[in-house]
């Protein structure tokens, strides 16, 4: 079976990186239900129901879906064929559970965004990522690979890269090297400490425009000269640590109050 552009296909084809991904999840005494994005011709998806899971996968091209049907009938009741980015999580698998794949690169930064929506459902993620993509996600500050997705990821979850993985375990071959991360969510995630949507508002306006001090990005929330004068404003983005950022949700939410 050919993979697909149009899903983002590259199958993996080394038992090994399967069966090391397959094991990489790190919480599972917190967890019954695991969640597979993407399994494709089911490489990982086997070593996965070695495991005492209960297992579902979710996948968006038909003709895989017929594949794991014929090859793994005991997962048929589990597999979801339908697109991962509509799916309402909760729904399909209830209150707690794990999210791992083999993610279509096309949308594999989608997949981290939709999670975060439901982080209070997902304790833990593991996946395969382009390396480029899965260094940008575990970023410290004061990297160049330090951006929106390492903040809003970051802020409710911890990340490790835990191996990287060459093209020549894939069918077709990436161009780029891929990587394996896992993301173990917060004890403390409910109390991120300031409002959350102001919180993305900052994140995504600053890292708009990157190269900008903050004083000259965050005009248009802030609008006193004074306060643009403090020295974190003189700083850029990527300098800024999560608990920065919440630092300026507040100051800019004060602001507000005082101004009505």
């Amino acid at each position: 079976m050919k993979a697909k552009k149009s899903y983002g296909q590259h199958f993996l084809t080394s038992e090994v990186i399967s069966e090391r991904i397959a094991n990489s999840l790190s919480l599972t005494a917190t967890y019954n239900d695991v969640l597979e994005v993407g399994p494709g011709q089911g490489m990982l998806t086997k070593y996965l129901l070695e495991k005492p899971y209960n297992l579902k996968v979710v996948e968006a091209d038909r003709d895989m879906v017929a594949h794991l049907n014929a090859h793994y009938p005991q997962l048929s009741p589990n597999i979801i064929s339908e697109d991962f980015m509509k799916l309402r999580l909760e729904e399909v698998m209830g209150q707690n559970f794990a999210i791992i794949g083999n993610y279509p690169y096309n949308i594999s930064s989608q997949i981290v965004f939709k999670m975060l929506e439901c982080r209070q459902f997902v304790p833990e993620m593991v996946g395969m990522f382009q390396k480029e993509m899965a260094e940008r996600i575990v970023a410290p500050p004061g990297n160049k690979t330090y951006g929106v997705i390492s903040v809003l990821t970051q802020a409710f979850y911890d990340g490790k890269l835990l191996f990287n993985v060459k093209p020549g375990s894939f069918n077709p071959p990436p161009r780029v090297m891929s990587a394996v991360i896992r993301l173990t969510r917060k004890p403390d995630y409910e109390t991120l400490g300031c409002d959350h949507k102001l919180f993305k508002t900052i994140v995504k306006l600053t890292f708009g425009q990157r190269r900008k001090m903050l004083r000259n990005t965050m005009k248009s929330l802030i609008n006193d000269s004074e306060v643009l004068e403090m020295p974190i404003f003189k700083e850029r983005p990527e300098q800024l640590s999560v608990q920065d950022f919440v630092g300026l949700a507040n100051l800019v939410e004060k602001l507000r109050k005082e101004a009505e």
